[in-house]
């Protein structure tokens, strides 16, 4: 169990991004949770139109038929880190979001520049009307969606400890073994950098913190100093400006 400290002294918006498999999920709840702070699960978004386009028979290699459903699905994400949630034209998509069939499907719709459009503008929503601060998780938050965040910080993990955490993640679902989670990861990390809109990278600002060798609980003390260190900083800016 994570212990629970004392709310950040200003609000802050904290920008988490990098590939899969580096503990970008667990270290933002536990980050929000501790510090009192809103949570949003970007790539939850994401998934969520790839599961409407499926559910509705929208051919996902055809990037005009994605963009032209774009804006049909009504997603809205919970903000709670303790229970985030997130559901589509109403009905409860937390568990659908999540299989295979997505998974496969959802860099292919990612890369449509509407649906980041859309959904960057959500997000840019969702942090503006998050009263108190947030921790935002994602692949170019730090880049594109939220340039201007207090703190951005770039998860990284070498790709054998990436496999392995995604392996068992999957385990009892969808699992399919070391070798072939390796290779979709490299596949999903190939198709996340290379597109033309809002690539997977590193923003110039963001701290790198290698997981690898870390445990969790290492990983979001780290964070947890960064984002009370930027907070600070920002309440000592906001006090000069205020006399």
């Amino acid at each position: 169990m994570l212990p629970t400290v004392s709310a950040t002294p200003a609000a802050v918006i904290v920008a988490i991004d990098g590939p899969s498999g580096t503990g970008k999920s667990s270290t933002s709840k536990a980050v929000a949770a501790q510090l009192g702070l809103r949570y949003l699960d970007t790539g939850a978004q994401y998934r969520a139109i790839t599961w409407w386009m499926l559910n509705n028979g929208v051919d996902v290699s055809d990037p005009e038929r994605i963009a032209a459903q774009a804006d049909r699905p009504v997603i809205v994400s919970g903000t709670d880190p303790q229970a985030p949630a997130i559901s589509v034209d109403g009905a409860d998509a937390a568990g659908p979001i999540r299989t295979q069939e997505v998974t496969s499907a959802v860099s292919a719709v990612s890369a449509v520049p509407q649906v980041r459009a859309r959904i960057t503008e959500l997000q840019r929503s969702i942090a503006a009307e998050a009263r108190g601060g947030i921790v935002v998780e994602g692949r170019d938050i730090g880049t594109t969606v939220l340039p201007d965040a207090d703190l951005k910080v770039f998860l990284t993990a070498s790709p054998e400890a990436r496999a392995a955490r995604r392996s068992g993640e999957l385990k009892g679902k969808d699992a399919t073994g070391l070798a072939a989670t390796q290779q979709a990861l490299t596949e999903r990390d190939k198709a996340d950098s290379s597109r033309k809109t809002s690539p997977l990278k590193k923003a110039d600002d963001a701290v790198e913190v290698d997981t690898t060798e870390l445990t969790l609980e290492q990983v979001v003390e780290c964070v947890v100093t960064l984002v009370e260190k930027a907070s600070a900083e920002k309440a000592g800016r906001m006090e000069k400006a205020a006399r």
